[in-house]
């Protein structure tokens, strides 16, 4: 393990040698994010009912993105899709919105449009119906495919799922694509009930015409059931009829390619769903899987990311019913990620790159190479925080919970940004709290810190910031259960308290505030 670390190690030192142009990058993209990138016109203030007013005015639809700027998926779609000549010029035909989730009020309106996970990506018709939801996982031709499709339909999703449902007659092949390419997997989606998305789909699936769309439908339906969030509804399924159809699938390139992001993202969890541990049906599946996988990490046209994707979920296949993955495997992962590394010299591109490398290196049992990636791009990413909460994840695995709270400590102290520092002070608790239950003091002090902050936020009890303080709130209840930590939560209490009482009797963020510590 030292010499494989000590290897990466040169490795990296070398391709970081090539990359002087990185520490401008750093600084430009924390100012450039949110604002005009590549010609892009963004409407960058967070008036988000003026800029629907002007798509009226204009007759033109609006594109509403939803990120943040540490976000490795909104670096992704920024350094592939937002960096092309031809969305750039799409640009001219719709209101291009950029909401950051830590611009001022952004989180209420992102509880108005539905949105949480970044990034989101919606447009609008001028009168401000949802026409589509657009991929944030696919490759850039495939979204630039799906974007024209939908400023050039004259049906919302809503209508085109409508009229799909009630045998599709009259739908064209466009129609299908935009349907198989819907974000289906939003938790946040306004086409159907969440119970029923599974369910959906495979309706779907089966009224649509054979081919690519049809696949793609019966892949995420399958998908959707292998990862069903509570409450969705999963029905009966024939898994060794799935399996040979999946099986179909990857045994085609142009399928292979076209589904990529499935291909990659949906490997262990498909073929855990659908067959059995040490199965003659599970060996011919991870066969097939992942002489698919190799081939997209072979595949220069393919973004860095999304190879790097590919390669994760070898991993992810290879270390199925808690095996060890072989020395092989961790060289070729290895090998791959030096060469990408030492490729990318994008500031955008990187934060997404070094992410998909940190994650392969440790889920493939290379921790300390992990680290060593890491650690390094601290002083070079425009969002180093995001990366020593890796660190910490690195350091829980390893079993090290003294290094582990350090780096989430550290990650806390370093974030930018109400929603972000929220985020991640919240995040900080919670692992607090799992690796040293006992440090009160320590405890404390974060709580006392984390309220602090959102006593001076204003509309802080929407949507993601809700979501991660009742988050945080359920651990600190957990935690002084039996009472033993009854001082600090006390205090907790007390301090919020002060804050909810601020708060008008008709705010509906009042019964929320009072909630974040309440006992279930």
């Amino acid at each position: 393990m030292k010499m494989i670390s000590t290897l990466l190690a040169g490795l990296l030192a070398g391709s970081f040698a090539t990359l002087p142009a990185l520490a401008a990058d750093k600084a430009q993209a924390a100012s450039a994010h949110a604002g005009a990138q590549g010609g892009i016109d963004w409407r960058k203030d967070n008036n988000v009912d003026a800029a629907f007013a002007q798509a009226k005015a204009s007759n033109k639809p609006l594109f509403l993105y939803w990120g943040a700027i540490w976000c490795p998926p909104c670096n992704q779609v920024k350094a592939t899709i937002f960096n092309r000549q031809e969305f750039i010029d799409k640009s001219r035909h719709f209101i291009p919105v950029y909401l950051d989730g830590d611009t001022p009020g952004a989180q209420k309106f992102a509880a108005q449009f539905k949105v949480r996970g970044y990034p989101t990506m919606i447009l609008f018709k001028p009168d401000g119906t949802e026409i589509t939801r657009l991929p944030g996982e696919v490759d850039s031709e495939r979204y630039l495919q799906v974007l024209t499709l939908a400023l050039n339909t004259t049906m919302s999703a809503q209508d085109t799922l409508k009229l799909a449902l009630a045998g599709g007659k009259t739908l064209k092949n466009e129609d299908w694509s935009l349907l198989a390419d819907y974000s289906w997997d939003d938790p946040e989606q306004k086409l159907v009930a969440d119970k029923e998305v599974i369910v959906t789909l495979l309706k779907l699936s089966d009224i649509s015409p054979p081919g690519l769309n049809a696949t793609r439908l019966y892949m995420r339906a399958l998908f959707a059931a292998a990862t069903a969030r509570p409450g969705q509804t999963v029905p009966a399924i024939d898994k060794p009829q799935a399996t040979d159809k999946i099986v179909k699938a990857l045994s085609d390139p142009k399928t292979t390619r076209d589904n990529m992001d499935l291909v990659a993202g949906a490997a262990a969890e498909l073929t855990e769903f659908l067959t059995t541990a040490k199965s003659d049906a599970r060996s011919k599946l991870v066969r097939t899987w992942n002489a698919a996988l190799v081939t997209l990490a072979d595949d220069a046209s393919i973004s860095k990311t999304d190879r790097l994707g590919a390669v994760g979920a070898q991993v992810a296949l290879a270390t199925l019913d808690n095996a060890k993955p072989e020395a092989g495997l961790q060289k070729d992962v290895q090998k791959r990620v030096a060469q990408i590394d030492q490729a990318t010299t994008d500031a955008y591109e990187r934060q997404s790159v070094v992410n998909a490398a940190a994650h392969a290196l440790g889920d493939v049992g290379l921790l300390d190479d992990s680290d060593t990636l890491l650690k390094a791009e601290l002083k070079r990413s425009h969002s180093p925080y995001y990366f020593m909460s890796t660190l910490g994840s690195n350091a829980k695995k390893r079993g090290d919970k003294v290094a582990a709270a350090n780096w989430y400590e550290q990650a806390y102290n370093a974030a930018k940004g109400p929603a972000t520092r929220l985020q991640w002070g919240s995040s900080y608790i919670s692992n607090l709290v799992d690796l040293a239950p006992e440090a009160d003091a320590r405890i404390e002090k974060a709580v006392q810190s984390v309220l602090t902050e959102v006593a001076k936020v204003d509309n802080v009890f929407y949507e993601r910031n809700r979501a991660y303080l009742e988050k945080m709130g359920k651990k600190l209840v957990s935690w002084n259960k039996d009472g033993k930590h009854q001082v600090a939560f006390t205090k907790a209490r007390g301090q919020l308290d002060g804050i909810c009482a601020k708060l008008p009797a008709n705010d509906p963020q009042k019964a929320v505030c009072q909630g974040v510590l309440a006992k279930s």
